[in-house]
């Protein structure tokens, strides 16, 4: 099965930035999406960045976009979301996910991350 790992969080100042990193292990599978979600105390898990292979194109939430950008290292099995001009409301734990073109998804364990001054 593949394991995701996220790393990066912490405590950041307002208009900080941080990036997050999720590393793969195990076995190598066809995806039909990579993506980060966040989720906040009291809140529903939400997407904040995905990347669709079906089409080709990378999506954020409105709520991050101009602000977060994911990417990928292929040959470290990393992703990354690069976090820019952090607000307070961006504090939640930050899970990526891995989802197979069968729709099974894969999630790290999530990494806190806390914007306050």
């Amino acid at each position: 099965q593949l394991h995701l790992v996220e790393s990066g969080g912490g405590l950041v100042q307002p208009g900080g930035s941080l990036r997050l990193s999720c590393a793969a292990s195990g076995f190598t599978l066809n995806y039909y999406a990579i993506a980060w979600f966040r989720q906040a105390p009291g809140k529903e898990r939400e997407a904040v960045s995905c990347f669709s292979t079906s089409d080709g194109m990378t999506y954020y939430a409105d709520s991050v976009k101009g602000r977060f950008a994911i990417s990928r290292d292929n040959a470290k099995r990393t992703m990354y979301l690069q976090m820019n001009s952090l607000k307070p409301e961006d504090t939640a734990v930050y899970y990526c996910n891995k989802r197979t073109i069968s729709r099974v998804d894969y999630w790290g364990q999530g990494t806190q991350v806390t914007v306050s001054s």
